[in-house]
């Protein structure tokens, strides 16, 4: 077991950050509860750093403002990063008591860190753990962080702010006031957006003027449903008449605004990743005893079945709540009768084939190896109809809540082409993707033809692919280079293929709205 997981990390631990086009980018909020002094007389100055893994180091990206005296801990400042669905990008938020003398960190100084994924808080939308001390002991601390796509607006807001005649808090002295800028979210929570400065010693304070993005402000929707009146004011009847109001109101009743979704608005509005692995076990793959055989179990360095594997499910395991995956295995004889079999679970349970976690998936490959009969012919039509009975399933709810991704491991050109075709364009009306890895030194040009991006697929009937949903890509091609370059190759496309199906069905996500309403009034 030692040796599977120095296996499992190896191939793991190379994904890392890449200069590729952004997908978007993503306003990470924080807070923080139960933070602890190491003084028990004295409540910390709490400022959260956040620092970003490259090529196996943390380097710190940003870190919001220091709170004084403050052991829960809500921060104004925003972290804004690039979300790249294709890769790992591994966060840290550290917490330190920042000394008022100055803006250093000091060992003495660490309250807590937490370390997560950026896939696990946009997944997930809101991000709680428990705050690990040096030694990853947990006390009772937490940091809760929010992630929120940014749609792209860069217009901004300048406000200015004063106050009169406040109550007075203090005793000895007039209150210290400061002004906090909330907005309404649309499960009706709140939402800190600002924070000014504190004016000391005054009850009529005016607060410096600040700039807000219309993101923050409103999520980049300035149609939110509104209740606003504007009077029509005549200075001339005004001025004659005693008792003049207006010379009446303009109300806007209705603004329809039709939205495109994002990936990202899928996967926030609670839309799960079901992944799903399918390994060839045909007998072209040679004897897994033998060092030659591509199936063969090196006590040091994964095969390429493995990496594939660990490369590709340790990006989509973050997009699934319950990290359970199918894994099936296809052209091999199974036990107890040794039957040919094209899509059974190799940790031999058909009723419950989901494994725990990626390693999960590693291992019951590992296991389910010397109890097979590696045979033929290399059919994936079958497997394909499987995940896609389940994606069907999945059509019957109107909502984004799953879509399915197969990948499919193989050393050879498939022989069951016309099937497959036709099952391709059967997925193509599904909440489903396919990925094809060639393993081996085999001549894959024939496969090249289930990509979509050299033409439009048809089935043996003619009918075409509603939508391109198949990415092919030969193993060889990658392996001198990172997992990490392999999975962010084949998963580049899955972002928009999710897009492509949802919005192409009328499908919104489940926690947005495809139209916004508002009722306003209009200046005059």
């Amino acid at each position: 077991m030692k040796k599977m997981s120095n296996i499992y990390e190896s191939a793991a631990n190379t994904l890392g950050i890449f200069n590729s086009p952004c997908l978007t980018k993503v306003e990470l909020r924080v807070a923080c509860k139960g933070i602890s002094d190491r003084d028990a007389l004295s409540k910390p100055d709490p400022c959260v750093i956040l620092k970003m893994q490259s090529h196996g180091q943390w380097f710190e990206v940003d870190r919001t403002e220091v709170i004084r005296t403050c052991i829960n801990p809500v921060y104004s400042k925003l972290f804004t990063v690039d979300f790249y669905f294709e890769e790992v990008q591994r966060l840290r938020f550290e917490v330190h008591d920042i000394s008022s003398n100055h803006n250093g960190l000091k060992e003495a100084d660490f309250l807590g860190g937490m370390e997560c994924t950026l896939g696990q808080i946009v997944s997930q939308r809101k991000l709680s753990k428990s705050l690990l001390k040096h030694g990853n002991t947990a006390g009772k601390s937490s940091i809760t962080v929010i992630a929120e796509e940014l749609s792209g607006n860069d217009d901004y807001v300048e406000l200015a702010f004063n106050a009169r005649k406040l109550d007075d808090k203090d005793f000895f002295s007039k209150s210290d006031p400061f002004l906090e800028i909330f907005r309404m979210n649309d499960d009706a929570t709140q939402q800190l957006v600002h924070r000014t400065e504190v004016v000391m010693n005054n009850l009529s304070p005016a607060w410096k003027s600040f700039k807000v993005s219309v993101n923050s402000l409103c999520s980049g929707d300035p149609d939110r449903r509104l209740k606003v009146q504007w009077e029509c004011i005549n200075p001339k009847y005004k001025a004659k008449k005693k008792n003049y109001k207006n010379s009446g109101i303009v109300i806007l009743n209705q603004c329809k605004i039709h939205k495109m979704h994002s990936f990202l608005d899928y996967i926030m509005g609670g839309c799960q990743i079901q992944f799903t692995v399918a390994i060839d076990f045909t007998a072209s793959n040679g004897d897994p005893r033998n060092s030659c055989s591509l199936h063969y179990i090196h006590p040091y360095q994964p095969n390429e079945y493995l990496k594939a594997l660990v490369a590709v499910g340790e990006i989509c395991q973050d997009y699934d709540s319950d990290k359970m995956f199918p894994a099936f295995g296809f052209g091999a004889r199974i036990p107890p009768e040794y039957t040919v079999s094209h899509d059974f679970a190799i940790n031999f349970n058909e009723d419950n084939p989901e494994c725990a976690g990626i390693q999960g998936v590693v291992e019951a490959y590992q296991s389910c190896l010397p109890k097979l009969q590696l045979y033929g012919p290399t059919n994936i039509a079958p497997i394909i109809q499987k995940v896609a009975k389940s994606a069907s399933e999945e059509t019957n709810t109107k909502e984004a809540s799953q879509y399915f991704i197969l990948l499919i491991l193989t050393d050879g050109v498939i022989t069951d082409m016309a099937d497959t075709r036709e099952a391709i364009v059967h997925a193509s009306h599904l909440p489903m993707s396919v990925i094809i890895v060639g393993v081996g030194n085999a001549d894959f040009s024939d496969m090249q033809m289930l990509d979509g991006d050299d033409g439009i697929l048809r089935s043996p009937k003619g009918e075409p692919v509603l939508r391109d949903i198949v990415q092919f890509v030969p193993f060889r091609n990658f392996k001198h280079a990172s997992p990490a370059a392999l999975a962010k190759s084949v998963l580049a496309e899955v972002p928009n293929q999710v897009v492509d199906y949802y919005n192409g069905k009328g499908i919104k996500p489940k926690c947005s709205s495809e139209m916004y309403e508002s009722s306003r009034t209009l200046a005059p």
